[in-house]
């Protein structure tokens, strides 16, 4: 009998755009303590330094740090970024003379960060405390008047990213889990964008593995260094992916409810992911299989590996525990039509009214609509 086998298949040709993010990145423990330093090597010699007013005593410590080079604190950073309050912070820079920014938070400051940059051209240096991913993106969210839109612009992108693993020991645990599925969204999206390539879904694997496998230990135990080093580790690569591809339906549906009605960023995207994929799962049958090698649990399917992760997690699931009432459901419906996100499954509005309608109430994410 001949065993002897023809030659294996050949790989299909490969095609794609591949952009490299241009910002420089330096990733270990205290590395927060080199920003006087990263002014000097840039020539910069004013800081404005952003934050929430929540994170205060950590624009102070940066400020301390800086001495002299520290031209003022801008502490009124707000979530989805309401163009009111960038043009408070606009003044302020101008007043103090400043040369730079430095953000120092989540998204809610580094999207300041961003908008005061792209506006005057100040190079901005972001020190993320949260796996919000926000910094390694050329993509800025601002609110109007109730609406919030997003742009894209290599000029957004933060020139310099300091990761230090240990600004984020003091980040809640619960807070720390819904970042971090924020991130795994990127990653998540990246695998099915129209502009996705090898090099992207590598990255984005390797992001939602870290971070599927870092978060149920810190939801435990806060202070384990490694675990929190992994997850800002993960947060990196999935901030990549989403500053290389496109959006898709998650991030519209979470522009819409977050902007319009107000509800926390990183607990939105928590909620509506497992029903954002659910919905999509059937149209990406490769993403599918990506996202269920590196999901624990997921046997085969990513919608049940991520409804498992997010029960380990044990995070809130119902967008009405955070103030969105049912009657905003239809208008949120509405408003995610317009001007829709590239997306690979067709966008009917009825299935994405019943979509938010069980993220609303709370429901577990099923592959049905």
């Amino acid at each position: 009998m001949d065993n002897t086998q023809g030659p294996p298949e050949p790989r299909r040709m490969l095609s794609f755009v591949y952009n490299a993010n241009p910002s420089r990145v330096v990733f270990k423990p205290g590395a927060r303590l080199d920003i006087a330093a990263e002014l000097a090597r840039q020539g910069l010699k004013a800081a404005l330094i952003l934050s929430t007013p929540q994170q205060v005593n950590e624009a102070n410590d940066i400020a301390n740090l800086l001495g002299s080079s520290a031209a003022g604190i801008f502490s009124n950073a707000t979530m989805h970024t309401p163009i009111a309050v960038t043009d408070q912070a606009l003044a302020q820079a101008k007043d103090k003379q400043a040369d730079c920014v430095i953000s120092v938070g989540g998204g809610s400051t580094t999207g300041l960060g961003k908008a005061i940059s792209v506006r005057t051209g100040l190079p901005h240096i972001s020190i993320p405390t949260t796996y919000a991913g926000s910094e390694m993106t050329p993509v800025l969210g601002e609110t109007v008047d109730g609406v919030k839109t997003t742009r894209s612009d290599p000029r957004i992108l933060p020139g310099t990213v300091l990761y230090d693993v240990d600004l984020t020991l003091s980040l809640p645990q619960k807070l720390s889990a819904t970042s971090g599925v924020n991130a795994i969204a990127h990653a998540v999206e990246a695998l099915y964008a129209p502009d996705t390539n090898p090099i992207i879904r590598l990255l984005a694997k390797e992001g939602i593995r870290a971070l599927a496998e870092a978060l149920p230990v810190i939801v435990i135990d806060g202070a384990n260094v490694s675990a929190r080093s992994t997850a800002l580790y993960g947060a990196w690569l999935c901030g990549q992916c989403l500053g290389g591809t496109t959006m898709s339906l998650h991030h519209k549906l979470c522009h819409v409810v977050g902007g319009s009605f107000n509800l926390p960023h990183a607990e939105t995207h928590t909620i509506l992911l497992p029903h954002t994929i659910a919905y999509n799962a059937p149209a990406v049958p490769e993403a599918n299989k990506d996202m269920a090698e590196v999901l624990p649990g997921a046997e085969g399917d990513c919608t049940v590996g991520l409804n498992k992760l997010i029960d380990r997690l044990g995070v809130g699931k119902a967008l009405k525990d955070y103030g969105m009432k049912e009657e905003d459901i239809d208008k949120a419906a509405e408003i995610a039509l317009r001007n829709p996100y590239a997306n690979p499954r067709p966008i009917v509005q009825e299935k994405i009214r019943e979509l938010i309608r069980r993220a609303w109430a709370g429901e577990e994410a099923r592959p049905d609509l």
